[in-house]
């Protein structure tokens, strides 16, 4: 029985992904770097310390890594704190009460850093659900690496068995399966370049959940 769900946050308790694009091209227009839709794509699901290192690769950007990661996170916080439109992705407060008050045990585990999510959760008052918080800023490998889930299942409490992960990037389904972990992909947007096909199971809304039908998935 499940007993525990892990989710992660970009793309699937919050839809961070426009902000995000926008003040990752204002960050690399800084640098001077042209980064094509097809190689962004490859960065979801990566830390932001990740990413700066393929940039760093990629493009031969000579500044620091903790130079830019900092320079990186000023222009998110930029834009998220100017973002009066961005929302919960529809119906995830609705399954995470339901979840919690059945006594299902959530936990994050999210490639973004922790300025990033605490932003994320004071803004919608998600704290009091989640038992544990992890940041890919803590590990040194990045989705599709499974370190991170495989600590988050460590901080439930409970075997891998009885965890499920919710992912929406092709490198956290990755991350997810190579943990050993069942995994619900959600792909709300059809158009998505992220491939979620790896996944045990996916959905396209969040009504297509529930404690009975989760905690009956194995």
């Amino acid at each position: 029985m499940i007993k525990a769900v892990i989710f992660d946050m970009d793309g699937v308790v919050v839809d961070t992904e426009p902000l995000s694009h926008r003040a990752n091209k204002k960050f690399y227009e800084s640098l001077g770097i042209d980064v094509t839709d097809d190689v962004y794509a490859t960065f979801i699901g990566n830390s932001d310390k990740n990413i700066i290192q393929k940039i760093k690769n990629i493009y031969g950007v000579k500044a620091g890594e903790d130079e830019l990661v900092d320079q990186c996170l000023d222009y998110y916080c930029r834009e998220f704190d100017a973002d009066e439109t961005l929302q919960l992705m529809p119906g995830l407060k609705d399954l995470v009460i339901d979840l919690y008050d059945n006594g299902v045990t959530l936990v994050l585990a999210s490639s973004s850093s922790k300025v990033k999510i605490e932003r994320v959760f004071n803004r919608f008052g998600l704290n009091q659900y989640f038992k544990s918080k992890i940041s890919g800023q803590d590990f040194e490998f990045s989705k599709p690496h499974p370190a991170i889930f495989l600590e988050a299942v460590v901080q439930t409490g409970f075997t891998a068995d009885e965890c499920i992960v919710i992912e929406d990037s092709t490198n956290g389904v990755k991350a997810a399966k190579a943990a050993g972990i069942f995994c619900i992909g959600y792909k709300s947007d059809e158009h998505s370049l992220q491939d979620t096909s790896q996944a045990d199971m996916v959905i396209k809304d969040f009504s297509e959940l529930s404690y009975g039908k989760i905690t009956s998935l194995i």
